[in-house]
């Protein structure tokens, strides 16, 4: 909805609804994906904190520094926090999740580069759309892209994390695609001993 908010007025405001999201969403995918070899009904208070802490830093110091590079670098660093968590999950425990783990990182990946082809080149970009056909200008639209992909890496990424934390509770999770291209997790019952 932030996100809409913001494309649909270009205000600050509607701005920071757009963006400080990001992080707080990325602060609990962290969280998850530290905690997903904890057994049920554990909280880790520590990293808790620690995420609340830098969620409300952030949120302060953009507050008064508005500067769109400041939410950028912050976002990324927990990107890259789990990047680092994903790669030691399917390198050293779950090694059969690399292509679901490697496929969410790079349509995120993907759509980062063309979000950044968008911005560095937007008045090429847009004389470009300008001489070409309508159907072409639209593929073009490199913002929207990183929209599509990164949205559907992070939804990966979530399928990820649940396919990691249900696989440890022994849950055998299982991915199937509806209609044959739209994955999804199914659970079967847990293991008894």
């Amino acid at each position: 909805m932030g996100s809409w908010c913001f494309h649909m007025t270009l205000k600050y405001e509607m701005q920071l609804l757009d963006e400080l999201p990001m992080i707080y969403s990325c602060c609990i995918f962290v969280y998850c994906m530290f905690e997903c070899f904890k057994m049920k009904n554990s909280v880790n208070y520590h990293l808790l904190f620690t995420l609340v802490l830098f969620s409300l830093i952030v949120t302060t110091v953009y507050l008064k520094v508005k500067e769109p590079i400041f939410q950028q670098v912050m976002y990324g660093m927990l990107v890259f926090t789990l990047v680092l968590r994903s790669v030691y999950i399917v390198t050293w425990v779950y090694p059969w999740l690399r292509g679901l783990g490697y496929t969410s990182l790079g349509l995120f990946l993907l759509g980062f580069l063309l979000w950044n082809i968008d911005n560095i080149f937007c008045e090429s970009l847009r004389n470009f759309r300008k001489k070409v056909p309508p159907i072409i200008g639209v593929t073009t639209q490199f913002h929207a892209w990183w929209h599509i992909l990164t949205g559907l890496g992070s939804y990966l990424h979530i399928l990820f994390s649940l396919y990691t934390r249900t696989l440890y509770l022994r849950y055998r999770p299982k991915v199937k695609f509806l209609f044959g291209i739209w994955p999804v997790i199914l659970f079967e019952p847990l293991r008894k001993h």
